[in-house]
């Protein structure tokens, strides 16, 4: 009983340490939105940090390395385009 009774306290305690650390460094990241800083590192690594425990945060930082990846691609299309027609 007091097995269980101390894992619960240190999976409540983690869980708990986890969510504040996480949604203190994506709370950072947002302010660094507007203001000198690197915001676009600092929110995915804050929502990884959430990810850890959270599987909401686990699917938004999915959708944002989607959101990333189409825009890389998009952009290398795009330089792609450019460099061809520059050729021609």
């Amino acid at each position: 009983m007091i097995k269980r009774a101390i894992h619960l306290t240190y999976a409540t305690g983690r869980r708990i340490v986890i969510a504040v650390v996480g949604t203190s460094v994506v709370l950072l990241g947002v302010v660094m939105l507007v203001t000198p800083g690197p915001a676009i590192v600092v929110i995915p690594v804050g929502l990884a940090i959430l990810a850890v425990e959270f599987v909401w945060a686990r699917k938004w930082l999915q959708k944002l390395r989607q959101m990333i990846s189409r825009r890389n691609a998009e952009s290398h299309g795009q330089r792609a385009e450019t460099h061809r027609s520059q050729e021609v």
